[in-house]
């Protein structure tokens, strides 16, 4: 069986390049259609200004800039809060924000616990 090719709402990656901020508008979900058609704001216009003038890793502070076409196969280094987080932007991340890429949290891995945390433990020998 042959890879499927990607496609959103039926247009491949080469045809969503083409497509205007107001034609991509069109077909991307509300939260993005809203954005999209309010415009970008002054730190969004820089970014997308880099982006556009072919640097290939660029870093970002810009959370809630949607995806667009002219961001693939380029890697963006998102902010998390602490540091900046490497992505691949990939087709697929179409219809979706920077910041979904790149978590603000960290997996709590708890461990066993510490002497004198339980009360069986308040007599286990601490070497």
């Amino acid at each position: 069986m042959a890879k499927k090719e990607f496609t959103y709402r039926g247009k491949n990656p080469a045809q969503l390049k083409e497509l205007s901020i107001k034609e991509l508008a069109e077909i991307v979900p509300t939260r993005i259609r809203r954005t999209l058609l309010r415009g970008f704001t002054d730190q969004e216009k820089i970014f997308i200004k880099k982006l556009r003038s072919g640097d290939k890793k660029l870093k970002t502070h810009c959370r809630a800039l949607p995806i667009l076409p002219e961001m693939f196969d380029k890697t963006i280094m998102i902010y998390n809060g602490k540091m900046f987080v490497e992505i691949l932007i990939r087709p697929e991340m179409i219809g979706h924000v920077l910041g979904e890429f790149s978590l603000t949290r960290k997996n709590v891995g708890h461990s066993s616990p510490g002497v004198g945390a339980t009360k069986s433990s308040a007599h286990a020998s601490s070497r």
